[in-house]
C-alpha cells in the first residue's frame, strides 16, 4: 500500500495541475463507508499538504476540492445508509467488521448532529457514521449543514498539518 502512495506523491510533484482532482479523489474514498475501510487515504492527503508549501501548490483549490470529496463521500453513505437500512450490515466490506456500525449507530444517537464532526476525524467512526446517521434518519438538511462544514475543517486540518510538517522539517534541517 505505500507504494502506490509514494508514486501517487511524486506524481502531484511532478503534475501540480492535477493536485486538487487528485484530493478530491482520495477525500471521496476516504470518506465512503466502503471504500474508507479498504483504502486509507488520509495519509496521502496529509503529504500532499506537505507539497504545499514545498512545492507552491496552491492551497486554496485543494483545500475546497478536499472538502467538496470529503462531502460527497459522506452524503454518499448518508444516502446508501437511508436507502438501505439494515441490510447495509451484511454487505461486503462491513460484513467482514461487524462491530463497525452498532458502534457508529451508538455514536450518532449519544452525539448526534456533532457526531459527525468528531467522527470526521477518526477511522472507524469515519466510516459508520454518515452511514449510520443515514439509516437512522438523521434529518436530511441539519445532516448536510454538519456535513460540509465538518467536510471542510477536516481538509483544512489534513492540509494545514502536512504543509507545517514540511515547514518543520525545512526549519529542523537548516539547524543542522
Amino acid at each position: 500500500m505505500e507504494g502506490w502512495m509514494h508514486g501517487l506523491i511524486d506524481f502531484v510533484r511532478l503534475h501540480q495541475h492535477w493536485a486538487a482532482p487528485i484530493v478530491l479523489l482520495l477525500a471521496f474514498g476516504e470518506s465512503l463507508a466502503f471504500i474508507s475501510l479498504l483504502i486509507p487515504a488520509w495519509g496521502a492527503l496529509v503529504a500532499i499538504g506537505a507539497l504545499i508549501g514545498a512545492s507552491g501548490i496552491s492551497f486554496w483549490p485543494v483545500w475546497i476540492a478536499g472538502a467538496v470529496g470529503a462531502a460527497l463521500g459522506d452524503w454518499l453513505s448518508y444516502w446508501f445508509g437511508f436507502k438501505y437500512k439494515d441490510r447495509v450490515s451484511q454487505m461486503w466490506p462491513l460484513s467482514k467488521f461487524p462491530e463497525l456500525l452498532p458502534r457508529g449507530e451508538a455514536f450518532v444517537r449519544k452525539w448526534g448532529v456533532p457526531s459527525l464532526y468528531i467522527g470526521r476525524f477518526f477511522g472507524p467512526l469515519r466510516a459508520s457514521v454518515p452511514l449510520a446517521a443515514g439509516i437512522f434518519e438523521m434529518p436530511y438538511w441539519r445532516f448536510q449543514v454538519a456535513n460540509f462544514l465538518s467536510a471542510m475543517i477536516w481538509s483544512a486540518v489534513l492540509l494545514l498539518f502536512g504543509d507545517g510538517l514540511s515547514h518543520a522539517v525545512e526549519w529542523l534541517w537548516t539547524l543542522r
